[in-house]
């Protein structure tokens, strides 16, 4: 099938790309294979000078890349230039500090001299989602790029320009030729890229059904894995927090990139005593966001990627309501030719109710009381998703202590979970396993090999 590029906030086709044939993709996955050698035995310092000019790449396009956003996936303009501002810091931070994660480590053995080794793997796929086309991208290449592996990008098919862009962000900071391409396929021939015997591991960024696709087809082959899948994030607001900062904070946290995102607050769990006054505030703050055209700069919120998105996301909104919860702000589709949602509150969300079991992937928030923290939490684990969570306290040691019984792969205390070069990004349960970013990301697609001397 082709890709094809439509603007979300139009529905116009912008530009249709042929999909490649089995031949081609394997041609080209042999053309990056064949380039892996020589990318291996570059040293960590030669890597380190091409990721920074990456880095510098980013930023002089940053205009043109957030525009290019804008376009194909709704993304408003300022979102879209702090995305590739935050791709050039991943770029520079892995460029300082790869040397110091890859360093070999000593051990004790009964040899005269023993350590441990990180040695590159080979061709690692990545398999990437459209709701932050650039950052998702960079934030699996640059440590994979540092650590001596090459890569091929199987970027979801409604971005094919921002994946060629991409690529082409290596091509001016002048990687080696082959080093990093995009793969423009469809999801029918991904199996068959993870089948040449030339890929050695996959990363992907999805939902739970392509990750269990992915590590099925992976799993055939005994190859390693990252997948970093979908979640349903609590937002834990307890009677002691400072209400209107959570409120503001969580209303971003919902609505950032039109709420499509993994991380995005979905759950907002208000113990009883704060619930009317932090509502109060919160409903204020959705109903404030500016929806519209991405392209005006004043915009907050743009539209959905696609259409079927919003046609999904309308109903669990219209399951919710039918079965009994109430949508105080928003729960209408807009009259509008593009893929539009209202920033949407929930409340009298229960059990049995798709809106409480799946992920919200787009602007709307359910609001529920709960009695103390021993219920905030036994809701907060009731889900198959285990990505992030926020926990809002006047008491940060309390807030730590509570993070340790919360099942997620993050847990941030008065804060936003947001993704950081400096810190493990990853989930548990149906959110995935394994880890991006920091010294654990550059570590994943390695052969640590232990090294023993008689």
């Amino acid at each position: 099938m082709p890709l094809e590029s439509i603007n979300p906030a139009t529905g116009k086709v912008m530009q249709v790309f042929e999909e490649w044939s089995a031949v081609t993709t394997d041609m080209v996955v042999e053309e990056v294979h064949d380039s892996w050698p020589a990318w291996r035995d570059s040293s960590i310092t030669e890597r380190a000078v091409l990721l920074r000019k990456a880095a510098e790449v980013l930023r002089l396009h940053a205009g043109e890349y957030a525009e290019l956003m804008a376009l194909e996936m709704g993304k408003p303009l300022a979102q879209g230039r702090a995305e590739v501002e935050k791709c050039a810091w991943g770029c520079e931070y892995y460029a300082d500090h790869a040397a110091g994660y890859l360093a070999d480590e000593p051990a004790e053995s009964d040899g005269s001299r023993a350590f441990v080794a990180f040695r590159p793997l080979g061709l690692v796929l990545a398999v990437m989602p459209w709701n932050f086309p650039f950052w998702q991208v960079f934030r699996c290449a640059a440590p994979a790029l540092m650590a001596g592996n090459v890569l091929v990008l199987k970027h979801s098919s409604n971005v094919p320009r921002c994946a060629l862009a991409i690529e082409d962000v290596f091509r001016k900071a002048g990687f080696p030729e082959n080093v990093f391409r995009t793969l423009l396929i469809g999801s029918r021939r991904v199996e068959g890229v993870i089948e040449n015997s030339r890929v050695k591991a996959v990363a992907l960024t999805g939902s739970d059904a392509a990750g269990r696709q992915v590590a099925a087809a992976a799993g055939r082959m005994l190859k390693k894995t990252v997948l970093e899948l979908g979640g349903s994030d609590p937002f834990i607001v307890l009677a002691d927090a400072d209400l209107a900062e959570a409120a503001r904070v969580g209303a971003l946290a919902r609505c950032n990139n039109a709420g499509q995102s993994c991380i995005a607050a979905k759950r907002f769990l208000v113990e009883e005593p704060a619930y009317s006054r932090f509502l109060e505030l919160f409903v204020r703050e959705m109903a404030a966001f500016v929806v519209g055209d991405p392209l005006d700069e004043v915009t907050q919120v743009g539209p959905l990627a696609r259409r079927d998105l919003v046609t999904d996301l309308h109903s669990q909104v219209s399951d919710a309501v039918e079965c009994g919860a109430a949508a105080i702000l928003g729960g209408q589709q807009l009259a509008s030719p593009g893929c539009y949602y209202p920033p949407t509150v929930l409340t009298g969300v229960q059990p049995g109710m798709r809106a409480y079991h799946e992920e919200l992937f787009g602007p709307v928030a359910t609001v529920m009381p709960v009695r103390d923290i021993e219920h905030a939490l036994t809701v907060a684990n009731d889900t198959p998703f285990g990505l992030g969570a926020s926990l809002w306290t006047a008491d940060a040691a309390k807030g730590a202590a509570l993070a340790a019984r919360i099942e997620s792969g993050a847990v941030f205390v008065n804060g936003m979970v947001k993704s950081d070069p400096r810190l493990p990004f990853g989930g548990v349960k149906d959110s995935g396993y394994g880890r991006e970013l920091a010294g654990f990301g550059i570590r994943e697609f390695v052969n640590i090999q232990t090294i023993w001397i008689g």
